[in-house]
């Protein structure tokens, strides 16, 4: 083989590694997720669609469970608003699996009309600690919902 094709050859397979490599986003590390409706009153249906994808392929975080809830941020919130628990999910990833899908109601809980209402994924995953043990780490990102008061 000459040194050129064994250039080439190995130009081409380092594209090849290169190419598993999970494009994204630090910011997408905890999850990326869709709710739908976006729209929505108490007592209605909503489908969350998770994609884990990137944290669990790029940054090695996979979760032990994910929480879902609906949240004022802190800035907006005036103090009477506390999150409001939409679901606990237990991950598995024994599965392969990089993604969650479920349906939930939207609780009958007290609302403020005019908020600025979020969904709230947090991710609670484990690292190793200073000694080996395993420590729990949270981390989350947020997807807008409007609730018709």
């Amino acid at each position: 083989m000459n040194l050129k094709l064994a250039i080439s050859a190995a130009l081409s397979f380092a594209g090849l590694v290169t190419s598993t490599v999970v494009p994204c986003a630090e910011a997408e590390r905890f999850g990326t997720f869709i709710v739908s409706p976006t729209t929505v009153n108490p007592g209605d249906n909503i489908t969350i669609s998770v994609d884990l994808n990137c944290g669990i392929g790029r940054f090695g975080i996979v979760p032990n469970f994910l929480d879902f809830s609906i949240v004022v941020p802190v800035e907006s919130n005036n103090g009477h608003e506390p999150p409001i628990v939409l679901a606990r999910r237990d991950f598995d990833s024994s599965t392969g699996s990089t993604s969650d899908q479920f349906t939930t109601k939207v609780p009958f809980a007290f609302y403020f009309a005019g908020a600025p209402y979020q969904i709230l994924l947090t991710n609670t995953y484990p690292i190793n600690g200073t000694d080996g043990s395993e420590v729990l780490q949270q981390g989350g990102v947020y997807g807008g919902i409007t609730i018709n008061i």
